[in-house]
Order: C-alpha cells, then sequence, then structure tokens
C-alpha cells in the first residue's frame, strides 16, 4: 500500500508531479512552501519544510517538487537534510514514460511526460529526467543530475553527479560528463568533459 505523500515545494515543477501524482490516485496530504500560499490544484499548505519533522517517516513519503539547475542545489541539499533524517522520497514515473524492464532506478528519481530509459540504463537518486528527454542503452546517470526537456543521450553516456544537462543537449555514444557540469540549452557533446566545467555551442565547447 502507497504512503501518502508531503510535496515539498509548489512552484511549476511541483504543479506537473501533482497533476501526475493524481493521475495515478495517489494520497497527497499537502505542500511545504517558505509562505503560506494559493496551490493551483487546492493541495492544503502544511507550513515550511521542518514540518515534515511532525509526520513518522515510516508513514509518509516525501516528493521533491523543487527544480534543479547545477551542482549544490537548494534541492540536492533539501534530499540529503530528510533522508539523512530517516525520510524516503518517492519516485514520480508519469504514466507516458517508456522504460526497459532492465532500467535500475534510484531513490526519488522523477522521469516525466514522454522519458525514454532503453536497455541496462541505470539512473542514480534524487534525478530529474525531464519532458521527452531520451536516454539510450547502457547510459550511467549518477546522484542528483537533471536531464532537462528535449535532451538526448546515446548510448554508454555516463553522467557525473550534481550535472545540469540543458534543454534539446545531444551527446553523442561513449561520452563521459563529469560531476558538477553544466551543459547549455542545445549544445552538441562530441568528448568527454571533466569535473565542474561549464560547456555550450555546436560542438560543445567547455568556458
Amino acid at each position: 500500500m502507497n504512503k501518502p505523500l508531503i510535496i515539498i515545494g509548489n512552484g511549476g515543477h511541483a504543479s506537473v508531479l501533482t497533476e501526475t501524482l493524481l493521475a495515478q490516485d495517489e494520497k497527497i496530504i499537502g505542500f511545504t512552501a517558505l509562505n503560506e500560499e494559493d496551490n493551483f490544484f487546492n493541495l492544503r499548505y502544511l507550513g515550511q519544510d521542518d514540518i515534515v519533522l511532525q509526520y513518522n517517516p515510516k508513514e509518509i513519503d516525501l516528493v521533491l517538487g523543487i527544480g534543479m539547475v547545477g551542482p549544490n542545489s537548494l534541492r540536492t541539499k533539501i534530499y540529503q537534510h530528510f533522508t539523512q533524517l530517516g525520510y524516503s522520497f518517492k519516485s514520480v514515473i508519469h504514466q507516458t514514460a517508456i522504460i526497459a524492464p532492465s532500467v535500475t532506478l534510484g531513490e526519488g528519481v522523477q522521469m516525466m511526460a514522454g522519458t525514454i530509459a532503453q536497455t541496462n540504463v541505470k539512473i542514480a537518486d534524487n534525478t530529474i529526467i525531464n519532458t521527452g528527454a531520451q536516454i539510450d542503452h547502457d547510459c550511467m546517470i549518477r546522484e542528483h543530475i537533471h536531464i532537462a526537456p528535449g535532451a538526448v543521450l546515446s548510448g554508454a553516456v555516463t553522467i557525473g553527479e550534481g550535472t545540469h544537462i540543458g534543454t534539446g543537449v545531444t551527446v553523442i555514444q561513449n561520452i563521459t560528463i563529469g560531476k558538477g557540469c553544466l551543459i547549455g540549452a542545445g549544445a552538441v557533446v562530441l568528448k568527454n568533459i571533466e569535473d565542474n566545467k561549464t560547456a555550450y555551442g555546436v560542438p560543445a565547447k567547455e568556458v
């Protein structure tokens, strides 16, 4: 039996996740935010994030409704904070996502509408695969990564922890992109990129 959910955040990303969860008949207790505010789906405002501590971690799951751009993001810090306190984050998989049976998903993975993950893909904890992104066979996607809408990763690509792959990026096969990188929208990555680099353009160049 699925546990009731608390959504952390109330912005656009949270709204997309909420609509998916409601379509899947999940029970949502409410949402947290810095200040009381309206919610598009009329969910109940619970308070700031630490209101979660009033709930038994064995009786609820969390959904992280905050987006992520770049390393050391607020999203990563919130995820680490609550997991260290014993809370679990539910993975949210849109009903139109296509996921091969051999794919491995970590905790709190979010796969949005129209995403594809092919044979032997591994996606680690707290990673967003956003709308229409495609991940081909044997890719390794580490923790706390955001692959933005429309990105395409060819076979056997490795993406390091905390990296952001921008909207519409194309990465050819057998490429490794290091941790803490930012790959600008529309870039075409033809060679490996080291840790903590920013790259953009066609072909992608480090800056």
